[in-house]
């Protein structure tokens, strides 16, 4: 089989000729390679590449099996904020009451809002968790909406709705979906978000605003694609490699392109491991992570490979030019260095200053670069200039200074070993696998690297990577299970998986691979249905969300899928010369400059108040997370309300206890119900406040002295801050719980704790699990007497620990930073391989199993001590009820043993990026470390804090508590830095 791999870079476009019948050759197969710079007529650049390696190898085109391409295209007009290639988007929330306190667009860096943020419309609509209408849609919002983005002259319309992925009848999404295309017209795009992500609403809408600005792009791009076939005779399949690195079919990439984001660094590991034997088990590189660097004209792309040859997977979070998403896909980062970097020279105080990119000159490299008769200085005619490459002419960039070429090479270098050092999670050098066609501006050597291999082929191992993909079938879906059994279900969307990656172009009749890698179950029960989520699949060489089949390509399969797009975006010759660039480059996020986080000193005023900074927000965010040992709801949405406050000019102030008088009153804030639907229905703004006053008016009460949050745990733990910056009152530095916890603290006065937890946990189920409350206000001496002082300090230490490490690379040594400000231990280092869940009487009810790592898969936890020995076969299992509950060794023909318990503190961290992970946020494949901390002697020492918190308050009455360790009290952050 004869397979012709492209990919279409900034700057180059690579082609090469693959007989996959001949990989086990010493040239694996590669019959014939070329690369050109990729040119402003797309059909052109790929007609020249696919010509050359047909003409080299003498191969006719109806010899070719498939055409698959790759691209990064489309990422690199995110990373650029390129204004030619982007274009605004109207978003449209169904969302009723809520999620107006964290609008679209929140965490975009400054540059990209600009370029993107067209519209934002709050309609009635929204489903709960458990399938309910919140509101139903009315068809007048929405036709009011059209009238407005009419107006604006926007083009692309993203329209997300809370628990959309939940919305299999399209009474919502798909029914404004039509209901848009009816009034605006075929010429505006149109993307329903549960048609691009799964569950969390944050993310889902971030990947679909990015999905949209760039759809007009991509579909000029492809159509270019597309002439390029029909102008050779190519009557094959054409493919575009997705995330994953399998295969998808022209018209589902125009119109998902974001699916084909992370394609072009995917096809680049995969290739550069192909290339380099590693599917061979080459003995060389056995047992060794090996980082792969592909230096294209315009990015520089970064990931891991583990001694399996597998990429490593992103972190449960992964951000695409500054903007979160829950994509699961390769862990690969990428700067702006490439062989078209422009080079800047500034001088200050007389000192010359040299900078390399972000941006590039990209595909006109060989333009107006000066060694090719330019007037641009590029990386490459610095490399030239100091002598280390031969390209183009020499006596162009004679008159460079050496000092500035020096320079030049220092930034280079740094920027290279900035991102290699990003990437590590120890500190020891590491192998690199050097590929790409600018791979040429890489020093011989780099700090923190072992040794640089660049294997045969290198300058097209995107193209290699993407001739060697699979084609895959992908069914991502919620179903209504309404008594079927799960595994039924799952036999289902097996079947359906098969037949979709047979129409994609798999081979009928041969074997598939079928990767279900593991459940993630949400199941809600009520009356009259449950509801059942499946994800979280993977495939070779990345986990991927969702079901796949892949197999091998059928040389007959697809070919339709050449005429499936229309002409209405033609492919244009002024491709990158669409418009004038926008200078955005000045537009830097306040949180972008480079901090010395060891050094840095919190504010403490006169009053000896602690004005909060967006790097405390942050640290205290990063802190919540892990006291709340899986509960309180994520605290990154309400992390970015309090930073947009502060952004307005807002101040956040926190207060130490011994500095307010013992009858000042604090109002109680935090939201109850299930952390399942934080990640969707996000806080509306009026819910806290409201109960809030309420309560006030009930009391009789005028004022109050400050707030304080019922659990420093998880989202909870910041909300009293949002309230602060609001009402101008001070945040007391204490919390009632120390954690987070799935039963609310009843103080003695209170006759029957028991009775106001289910009242309020059945009107919670009742508001689709999730609820504002504000509970008694209490004095502070009461606080202080019956909760935990200076639990946001503790915060605040854990996250700038966490942070620390992070900024050293040292991953592996969290869990030791996190055990030093609180004792206990770390228990288990593995993968996540089971999750099972439900949300009933207004919690998340499940549980987590997690293994070992497999040797091939460890990169290296030599630094992780861990509190016990584990085998190979042992696993560890966390039921929760919101919040990690215990921990259940269990190993082959020994009895399961529990290892820790409540009320000490249960959390799991992502082992790659340090940060806690949330009952929700559990998935197949993550890769995770389990940690335990001692509780506060409130709950281990004394019977009213073990009855209501201990084992026997969630169904353990033959497990004494044994503590992890003794407790610590944590240092306040005034009394510290005053």
């Amino acid at each position: 089989m004869l397979r012709i791999g492209v990919d279409v870079g900034g700057t180059n476009t690579d082609g090469v000729l693959i007989d996959a019948s001949r990989t086990a050759e010493p040239n694996r197969g590669v019959l014939a390679h070329y690369k050109a710079p990729t040119t402003p007529n797309v059909s052109a650049g790929i007609e020249l590449a696919v010509r050359q390696v047909l003409e080299a190898s003498n191969v006719s085109s109806s010899s070719i099996s498939c055409v698959s391409i790759g691209t990064t295209a489309f990422v690199n007009a995110v990373l650029e904020a390129d204004s030619r290639r982007m274009e605004k988007v109207a978003v449209i929330r169904l969302c009723g009451p809520y999620t107006q306190q964290c609008p679209p667009f929140i965490d975009f860096p400054p540059a990209l809002k600009v370029l993107t943020d067209g519209y934002v419309g709050y309609l009635d609509g929204g489903f709960e968790i458990d399938g309910r209408e919140i509101v139903p849609l009315k068809e007048e919002q929405v036709i009011e909406q059209c009238k407005i983005i009419r107006e604006k002259g926007l083009r692309n319309v993203v329209i997300v709705g809370i628990f959309s992925p939940l919305d299999n009848d399209g009474k919502q999404e798909s029914r404004a979906k039509t209901i848009v295309e009816r009034e605006l017209g075929p010429k505006v795009n149109v993307v329903c978000s549960r048609d691009v992500g799964q569950v969390g609403l944050l993310e889902r809408e971030n990947a679909s605003i990015l999905n949209a600005a760039i759809l007009n792009f991509a579909r000029r791009t492809i159509n270019g694609f597309k002439s390029a076939m029909r102008f050779l005779n190519l009557t094959c399949p054409l493919f575009l490699t997705q995330n994953d690195g399998t295969l998808t079919s022209a018209a589902t990439a125009a119109n998902l392109p974001i699916r084909t984001f992370a394609s072009g660094p995917t096809n680049s590991m995969r290739g550069a491991a192909f290339l380099a034997g590693l599917d061979e088990s080459n003995e060389a590189y056995r047992g060794k992570p090996i980082i792969v660097v592909d230096i294209g004209g315009t990015t520089t792309d970064v990931g891991v490979l583990l001694p399996s040859g597998f990429p490593r997977q992103a972190a449960a979070f992964i951000e695409i030019g500054g903007v979160r998403t829950n994509f699961s896909m390769a862990d690969v980062q990428s700067i702006g260095l490439g062989g078209g970097s422009r080079v800047r020279v500034s001088a200050h105080d007389e000192e010359l200053r040299v900078s390399i990119g972000p941006d590039s000159v990209g595909h006109n490299l060989t333009k107006e670069a000066k060694v090719f008769g330019g007037n641009v200085l590029t990386a490459t005619d610095i490399v030239v200039a100091g002598g280390a490459a031969r390209l183009g002419d020499a006596e162009q960039v004679a008159d460079v200074e050496a000092m500035l070429v020096q320079k030049a090479q220092a930034a280079i270098k740094k920027l290279l070993e900035g991102i290699i050092d990003k990437m590590k999670t120890s500190p020891e050098n590491v192998t690199i696998l050097l590929v790409g066609g600018g791979s040429i501006v890489a020093p011989e050597a780099l700090s923190g690297v072992s040794e640089i291999v660049r294997p045969p082929f290198f300058s097209v191992a995107n193209a290699v990577g993407a001739a060697m993909a699979k084609v895959a079938g992908e069914v991502d879906t919620i179903q209504i299970l309404q008594g079927r059994h799960i595994d039924d279900v799952i036999n289902i969307i097996k079947d359906q998986a098969i037949q979709k990656s047979i129409r994609s172009g798999a081979r009928e009749g041969q074997s598939m691979s079928i990767y279900i890698c593991g459940r993630y179950v949400v199941t809600v029960l009520n009356s009259v249905t449950e509801t059942v989520k499946i994800v979280e699949v993977a495939n070779y060489p990345v986990q991927v969300p969702n079901i796949f089949s892949a197999g091998d390509l059928s040389t007959e399969a697809a070919i339709e899928e050449l005429i499936l797009l229309d002409d209405d975006n033609p492919a244009e010759d002024a491709w990158l010369d669409e418009a004038p660039k926008l200078a955005l480059e000045q537009m830097q996020d306040s949180t972008s400059r480079v901090i010395d986080i060891e050094a840095y000193k919190p504010a403490i005023d006169d009053n000896r108040l602690w004005i909060l900074s967006e790097l405390d927000l942050d640290w205290i965010a990063e802190g919540c997370g892990v006291l709340g040992t899986g509960g309180g709801g994520s605290p990154y949405p309400p992390f970015l309300v309090a930073r947009h406050l502060l952004r307005e000019g807002k101040q956040i102030k926190v207060v130490d206890p011994e500095d307010v008088p013992e009858t000042a009153t604090f109002m109680r804030c935090m939201f109850m119900g299930s952390p399942s639907v934080s990640t969707e229905r996000l806080q509306g703004g009026s819910e806290i406040p409201a109960s809030l006053r309420a309560l006030m008016k009930y009391m009789g009460l005028k004022d109050f002295a400050g707030v304080i949050s019922d659990e420093i745990g998880g989202g909870n733990g910041l909300q009293p801050t949002i309230l602060a910056a609001e009402m101008d009152r001070p945040v007391l530095d204490a919390d009632l719980m120390g954690r987070a916890y799935p039963n609310a603290i009843i103080l003695p006065s209170a006759s029957d704790r028991y009775s106001v937890e289910n009242i309020l946990r059945t009107v919670t189920t009742e508001m689709g699990s999730r609820s504002g409350v504000s509970m008694a206000p209490l004095s502070r001496i009461t606080c202080q007497t019956y909760g935990l002082p200076h639990s946001v300090s503790q915060a605040w230490r854990i996250g700038r620990a966490i942070a620390i490490c992070r900024r050293k690379n040292d991953m592996k040594n969290i869990p030791a930073a996190i055990l030093e400000l609180q004792n206990g231990a770390c228990l288990f280092v593995g993968k996540i391989v089971g999750v099972q869940r439900e949300v009933r009487q207004g919690f998340t009810w499940g549980s987590v199993t997690i293994v070992p790592l497999q040797p091939d898969e460890e990169e290296d936890i030599s630094g992780t001590s861990l509190g016990t020995s584990w085998g190979p076969e042992d696993q560890v299992v966390i039921p929760f009820q919101n919040e990690n509950l215990y921990v259940v060794r269990k190993s082959p023909g020994v009895q399961d043993h529990v290892i820790v318990t409540v009320p000490d503190l249960i959390t799991v961290l992502d082992s790659q990026s340090g940060s806690s992970i949330g009952t929700q946020e559990y998935r197949y494949g993550l890769r995770v470390t389990v940690i335990a901390l001692a509780g506060h002697p409130k709950w281990t020492q004394t019977p009213e804090g073990l009855a209501c918190g201990g084992p026997a308050a969630f169904g353990l009455h033959d497990v004494p508590f044994q503590p992890i360790a003794d407790y610590r009290e944590p240092q306040s952050v005034v009394q510290e830095f005053l």
